[in-house]
């Protein structure tokens, strides 16, 4: 399969886990307190134990923590019970042929922002990281993803937020009512990373 004919999806995959192999397991990211290994821990887990995915899409609410804990507690014995190398080579091969999310349109809608996200995690945590030029395809893709984030984020600034697309003139989406106003700017990868709390490495522009 070439690069151009994989989705979104699929090509984020391939290129975080080339870049994890690269780096080795101690490796900083931009998750607070993990590393390259907690990364890939984090990725097998979600793709192979779908009994912890409530825990892992409802951490931030209260009744999702106690399955959250138990769900990091599952990624932290399979670090621990597995060489790293390993790890990423199930990182790289994706969920069993069995699970729904192997199949490429589910994948596509569950797994696009995802692996973006982390890959820009691994990334934008190393020295001297610089900002990458995507398609505009990729962009627009991303677009929708960074759309359903917002929506997500608006209750963490007062007023409405405003995600404005800095490469398309007009495209914007606003979340929430009332004033303040909050614009953020940027294209789309950069406003998905700022919506789904990297706001320090976003490059975005806040006004």
């Amino acid at each position: 399969m070439t690069p151009s004919s994989r989705t979104l999806a699929a090509s984020e995959r391939a290129a975080l886990a080339d870049l994890l192999e690269e780096l080795g397991p101690d490796a900083p990211t931009c998750c607070a307190g993990w590393t390259t290994a907690h990364l890939a821990a984090h990725l097998v887990t979600r793709d192979r134990r779908p009994d912890t995915a409530p825990g892992l899409a409802l951490e931030a609410t209260r009744v999702g923590r106690p399955l959250a804990a138990w769900s990091h507690a599952v990624e932290d014995r399979l670090r621990a019970s597995t060489g790293y190398a390993d790890l990423v080579v199930r990182v790289r091969s994706g969920p069993p042929r069995w699970l729904p999310t192997a199949w490429p349109p589910v994948a596509a809608l569950v797994d696009t922002a995802e692996y973006a996200i982390h890959h820009e995690d691994v990334r934008r945590a190393q020295p001297g990281w610089a900002p990458r030029t995507l398609p505009r395809e990729a962009q627009d893709r991303l677009w929708g993803n960074a759309v359903f984030f917002g929506r997500l984020a608006a209750g963490s600034v007062p007023g409405a937020l405003v995600l404005r697309r800095g490469d398309v003139p007009g495209a914007e989406e606003r979340s929430g009512s009332g004033t303040p106003e909050t614009v953020v700017t940027g294209e789309p990868l950069e406003l998905l990373l700022w919506a789904a709390g990297r706001r320090e490495v976003a490059r975005v522009a806040v006004g």
